[in-house]
Parts: C-alpha cells; sequence; structure tokens
C-alpha cells in the first residue's frame, strides 16, 4: 500500500527461476517508489519499508502455488503474463486485510495504492515480454541453443519435429531420429527435415559424451518395455529426457499432469477452470458481467415494456438446460415466440417461424433476447464465454448421436461462445450442423485462455459470423 498524502510448470528453479524472481521483487519495490513519488515526493517511511517487504513475501509464496517461475521456454507469451497476474490478484486483498487488521489503512493513500497496484504487474509483464523477445531473436540466431534428439519415427515424433522446425525461436536445434527399425519398415520422412540417424545405442552414447543436451522419447505406448530400457541406460548420462507419449490416441480436453498422493496421473476429459484459472474465469464474469448488466438495463426495460405491448403472454421465457456438469439449470430468456416449449420434444426457431412474435425476430437476431442471461453469469450458474447451453430434450437427443457431446458440459455453459461467433449458432436441421457446433465448443475448452475470451466477446459485438442463421 503507498503512504497517503494530503494530495490525494512444476516450480522452476536454477538461474532463470532466480533472476525472475529477482526482477519481480525489483518491479513490486519500484512499482511502490513511482506511485508514492508521484503523489508524494516524500521521504521514505518505516511503514513504506514493511508494505513492500510484504507484497514480495506474499507474491513469492503465491507464485509458488501458481507455478510461476517453471521454465517457460515453448510456452506462448500471454499465458506467462495470465500466470502473472493470476500471482499477484490474490496478493491485493492479502496486503489489505493486514492493513486493516493493524488498523493502518488511513496511513496509506488509495489512489497512490491502486496506482502500486496496477504498475508493479503492468512491469512485470513488460520486463517477461522483453526478456522473451530478446531470447527468442538469439535463439533464432543460432544462440542459446539445445542439441535435441527425437527417439522414435512415429507420427507424434514427426509432430514434435515439425513443431521444433517451425519455431526457431524455441533455440532447439534437432540432430535427427534415433531408431532401430530397418529403413524398410520405417515411415519416409520429409526432404528438409530432422532424418534418422542412429539407433537407440547411438543416442545413448551420444548423451553419455555430452553431445545431446535433450532427448524426446517419442515411442508409441505398446513400447513400454523399450522405453524402460532406453531410460535405464539414458540415467547414466547428464542429457534431460523427455516422454512425449502418444496421448493422442485419445480425444484429450485439457489433458494435463496431476497426482493423486504419491501416483502420478494424466487427466484425459478434464475442465480447464482448477486453482488459479478458475478464479480468473470467475472474476471475468462477475466484473464484465456486472458491467454489462449496467449498461444493458436500460435497453433490457425498453424490450420488457414492448414485449408487454406487442404481444400476451408473460416477458420471460424460462427452459431447462443442461449447466456445468450437466446439472439442470433454468435459463431466462426474453420471450420472443408465442409459445414456451419446454417439454421432452422441443422444436428450434426456423427462418421466418410464425411462433415468433413481431419483436422477437428483432431480439433474436440481434441476441438481445439472451441479455437476461447476464443475471446466471453474475450469479455463477452461467459464464460469459462457454458453450451456450442446449434445451434438455436436444440434450438427450444428441448425447446419443455425437460422441463426446456431453464434454462441452465439463465448464460451464456461456452468453456467448466460440461456436457462436464462428456462424455455427442458430437451427441444426443436419447433424453436420450439430457437430460442427460441438467441435468448436470442444476446441474452446482445449484452447481456453483469458485473452481468448477476450477475443470471443470481441467477436460478438463486431464479428461478421455472429448473426449468421439467427432466426
Amino acid at each position: 500500500m503507498a503512504r497517503k498524502t494530503g494530495l490525494i510448470r512444476p516450480t522452476g528453479g536454477g538461474t532463470t527461476a532466480g533472476l525472475a524472481r529477482l526482477a519481480d521483487t525489483v518491479c513490486i519495490i519500484a512499482g511502490y517508489v513511482a506511485a508514492v513519488w508521484f503523489y508524494d515526493q516524500a521521504d521514505w517511511r518505516t511503514d513504506d519499508t514493511i508494505a513492500t517487504l510484504l507484497a514480495v513475501l506474499a507474491y513469492l509464496l503465491v507464485a509458488e502455488t501458481t507455478g510461476l517461475y517453471q521454465t517457460w521456454r515453448g510456452v506462448p507469451i500471454p499465458k506467462e503474463l495470465v500466470r502473472v497476474w493470476g500471482t499477484w490478484v490474490p496478493v491485493i486483498p492479502m496486503l489489505l486485510g493486514v492493513a486493516f487488521l493493524l488498523k493502518l489503512s488511513d496511513e496509506f493513500s488509495r489512489v497512490a495504492t491502486i496506482t502500486w497496484f496496477v504498475l508493479s504487474p503492468l512491469a512485470m509483464c513488460t520486463v517477461r515480454v522483453v526478456a522473451r523477445l530478446t531470447l527468442r531473436r538469439l535463439r533464432a540466431q543460432g544462440r542459446n541453443t539445445r542439441q535435441i534428439a527425437i527417439v522414435g519415427v512415429t507420427e507424434i515424433g514427426e509432430m514434435l519435429a515439425r513443431r521444433i522446425a517451425t519455431s526457431p525461436w524455441l533455440g532447439m536445434n534437432i540432430l535427427g531420429f534415433f531408431d532401430d527399425r530397418t529403413p524398410d519398415r520405417l515411415p519416409e520422412l520429409p526432404t528438409g527435415r530432422a532424418q534418422l540417424v542412429g539407433t537407440f545405442e547411438d543416442v545413448v552414447e551420444r548423451s553419455k559424451r555430452g553431445e545431446i543436451d535433450a532427448v524426446y522419447i517419442a515411442l508409441p505406448l505398446r513400447a513400454e518395455p523399450r522405453v524402460q530400457d532406453l531410460l535405464r541406460r539414458l540415467a547414466d548420462s547428464t542429457a534431460s529426457v523427455y516422454l512425449v507419449p502418444d496421448f493422442f490416441v485419445f480425444d484429450l480436453l485439457h489433458g494435463r499432469w496431476s497426482s493423486l498422493g504419491d501416483l502420478p496421473v494424466i487427466s484425459i476429459f478434464e475442465t480447464p477452470f482448477y486453482g488459479v484459472d478458475g478464479v480468473l474465469k470467475r472474476l471475468e464474469d462477475v466484473v464484465l458481467g456486472t458491467m454489462a448488466l449496467l449498461v444493458a438495463s436500460p435497453v433490457m426495460i425498453v424490450v420488457s415494456v414492448i414485449i408487454k405491448l406487442t404481444s400476451k403472454g408473460p416477458i420471460f421465457f424460462k427452459q431447462r438446460r443442461y449447466g456445468l456438469n450437466g446439472e439442470v439449470i433454468e435459463v431466462l430468456k426474453f420471450r420472443s415466440m408465442r409459445v414456451a416449449e419446454d417439454g421432452p420434444v422441443v422444436k428450434q426457431a426456423t427462418k421466418d417461424d410464425p411462433r415468433i412474435t413481431p419483436i422477437g425476430k428483432f431480439i433474436r437476431r440481434t441476441s438481445i433476447d439472451e441479455l437476461p442471461q447476464l443475471f446466471h453469469v453474475v450469479g455463477g450458474s452461467m459464464s460469459l464465454v462457454g458453450p451456450r447451453p442446449h434445451a434438455v430434450a436436444h440434450n438427450e437427443e444428441y448425447r446419443k448421436r455425437i460422441q463426446g457431446y456431453m464434454l462441452r458440459h465439463k465448464v460451464k455453459p456461456g452468453l456467448t461462445g466460440w461456436a457462436q461467433v464462428n456462424g455455427w449458432r442458430g437451427e441444426t436441421d443436419t447433424l453436420e450442423k450439430m457437430e460442427k457446433r460441438i467441435e468448436h465448443d470442444l476446441e474452446y475448452i482445449r484452447r481456453w485462455g483469458l485473452f481468448f475470451d477476450l477475443w470471443i466477446i470481441f467477436l460478438t459485438v463486431f464479428g461478421r459470423k455472429v448473426r449468421q442463421n439467427a432466426y
């Protein structure tokens, strides 16, 4: 807290992680100094020292739980920046709580404190962006590179080689593939890419001689005995060894490593909203949802009056839909039809549907009929962005016809979604249309990120495809 004035991956270690911790400490202190200097320019006090030390200590402790200081080589920059904010945000209520308990709140300027709370994470993000861009440039020039060996001429091995070859900023130089099979039993490798250069024995010997920095084992799951033998022999070298199991034989939904006690496990079908990511998602819904609700309130009042004056029936229409984990929730909409179907059979709206009221056509096409769902977003049963909720009758129909259909319920349903901004909304008169919608819903869950959500919200307002098939 700044002084009050009258104006008013696993946690990383080593050198890189140490420098990152030092840089964050400097940014937190520098942010405080800048905020205080701008609003006061007075002498430094003991309270200032205590505030900055508490902030640094709290931040470093939270960072250990969020995995901020893991190795970020190969991970997109936005993911690291989101993690910085996800680490800093919990520190704010901790500091405010300490100030309240010690009755020191009046000693600090609210304006300067807010400035500090914003400046410090911005500084940390700026340092990271500069560092990452600098490293990218150096690695693209052949500096700070690692010598890589890929064990196994397999589909997953080729995918790995292609990813590295098209990403020179990763700083990885592929020495080649290593496989015990004879050339006539191997698939043909693309020309201009890494080629077969040796056997398992060769990769072990070259690793022992220090010629290889990292070995990526890309063998199929059925090759466990060979993998075990290779790991045992590579343990007699200093090379880093990574297992790249072919989990792509499964349709992974946010797959990640976890553990049950001392037993490591990997998720095949999982929600992305655990821990810090879950807090960020909920914070996004509460903050943006509340703002949207305030902005939309005048429109909602006007629409309510028009609906009441132009057609008989209630203003709102409630329908049972599936929410998080397949639990049934009631979703609120402005009534746009003369009927209110919510039984075992629900007929979708079609073009020039005679059931649609005069105002209904307009509010459906502009999605104004969905605005009452902002109450669900703020309340917690829905999210601003996510797979659109379907009527229970449609869920029961399509879960039997489309593999993986129910996986869309691993997250909260959304007011808008990736499928909708790509034109896959409205009537699904063919199975293919629903399959494309589900495909986009599952892609959203796999790719989720805070910036991805913001991009979808932007496309919802300004995108061209979002109003396609809106009847």
